[in-house]
């Protein structure tokens, strides 16, 4: 198994590499912004944020700061030896659809009992993603989702071949 080299991180960025395992969950105030279809389906300044080793962060937004008319319900679940089991929902704006594009912890374990129904979104299946007004780029994959700006390094997991790091 061949392990990354880690990014040595500049002044004011964060190394991947760096978070904890098991993953740290700590509040943000940065300007959490997902659009689909030029319609802002979340804006909140009062996020929290999931760092793990290797991962970009994860931004979890509160259902109140959600426009919650264009969220359905999936019947979509996952695991997460972390924080339990994640309920998905679909994003429907008019006849366009992103399908378990968001997910969610209706009884997450103890430890992550903040994150309790908070929405986190995959930049992949949105429009745009934002980070204080800077547009993210998403993780490499189609599981972890998490959200890379320019003071986020790596190299990242979820990427061809990234499986066992």
């Amino acid at each position: 198994m061949i392990f990354p080299q880690p990014i040595q991180p500049e002044p004011g960025q964060e190394s991947v590499w760096d978070y904890p395992r098991p993953p740290r969950i700590e509040p943000s105030n940065k300007r959490i912004q997902v659009v689909f279809r030029d319609i802002t389906i979340a804006d909140s300044v009062r996020s929290q944020r999931i760092l793990e080793t290797s991962h970009p962060p994860v931004y979890y937004i509160p259902p109140e700061d959600v426009d919650m008319s264009y969220i359905q319900p999936s019947s979509h679940q996952s695991y997460c030896e972390w924080k339990g089991i994640a309920h998905y929902y679909t994003i429907a704006v008019g006849e366009e659809k992103s399908i378990n594009a968001a997910w969610y912890y209706p009884n997450p374990t103890d430890y992550f009992a903040v994150l309790k129904n908070y929405l986190a979104f995959y930049p992949s299946r949105v429009d745009a993603c934002y980070v204080d007004e800077e547009r993210v780029t998403a993780q490499a994959g189609d599981f972890y989702g998490g959200w890379i700006t320019k003071n986020i390094v790596g190299p990242f997991k979820g990427g061809m071949g990234t499986r066992g790091w």
